[in-house]
Formats: C-alpha cells, structure tokens, sequence
C-alpha cells in the first residue's frame, strides 16, 4: 500500500463517506435503487477499473444480500447472460458508458432505455452510485489499498 488515505486526508475521506451515507439512505426509501442492483453496478464499475480492494469488498457485499455466484462469475458478461433483467441490463450499460467516457459518448438510446426503468430521482442516485465508485477506484487503484485494510 502506497499510503493511507484516510489519515492522510480525513475530510476527503469524511466528503467520500458522505456519498454512501446518501446512496444507503435513498436505497432504503420506497422508490430507492435497492442494494443489491447498487452492489451489481459497483462490482461492474470496479471490474473495469481493476480495483482488487473494491472488487473484494463489493462481491461480499452482494453475496451477503443474497447475490448468487454464478451471476458474480459472470458479470463482467453480463450482455451474454441470461442471468440479469432487463432493469439490471440497463442500469450496468449506464455503469459502462458512465466509466468508460472516452469510448464514446453517453448516447440518447441508451438515456431512453434507462428511463423505462428508472425515474428521474433514480437515474441521478444511480449516476451518482456511478460517480462514487468510480472515485472510490481511484483511490484504490493509485494508492494500491490492500484487501481487507482501512
């Protein structure tokens, strides 16, 4: 581990918790993203981003809250599944184009899809769910945090 960020800078860190502290309460109101669709997207934005700590800490998380192996093993292929629903499809397509900005832009098919799934107050706390990991990897990744610590 390069360093520990969260005594390096315990604001930053206080500023990055807020964001779960948001995204846990929305996900525990009636017309929230529900956890499980929230750790499946977390997982994928981490796969991409090749963050061992998050991978690690997320695929736990989905399987305490009933996530099967055999969808985490093949998530990363999910478009040849027939394991995920229409919503999950949508929510993890928004997850890649939302991670993977320089391959192209977020297009308007894409946005259309989303909304037969999601209202507008969940698409922007699923974005936001989006924006967050993919920060949360980059602290992962560029300080190399181990498994298991902070």
């Amino acid at each position: 581990m390069r360093m520990n960020y969260r005594t390096a800078s315990p604001e930053a860190f206080a500023a990055m918790m807020g964001l779960g502290s948001y995204l846990e309460k929305q996900s525990q109101e009636p017309d929230g993203i529900d956890k499980p669709l929230l750790e499946l997207v977390k997982i994928r934005v981490s796969q991409l981003n090749h963050c061992a700590f998050c991978l690690d800490m997320h695929t736990k998380a989905a399987r305490m809250l009933g996530e099967t192996e055999q969808r985490l093993y093949t998530l990363s292929a999910w478009r040849e599944a027939a394991l995920f629903s229409d919503r999950e499809k949508a929510a993890l397509a928004w997850a890649e184009a939302n991670t993977c900005l320089t391959q192209g832009d977020v297009s308007d098919a894409l946005y259309h899809t989303l909304r037969q799934h999601f209202s507008a107050k969940q698409l922007t706390d699923l974005t936001l769910a989006i924006a967050a990991i993919n920060a949360w990897n980059r602290f992962g990744v560029s300080f190399r945090t181990e498994l298991g610590k902070l």
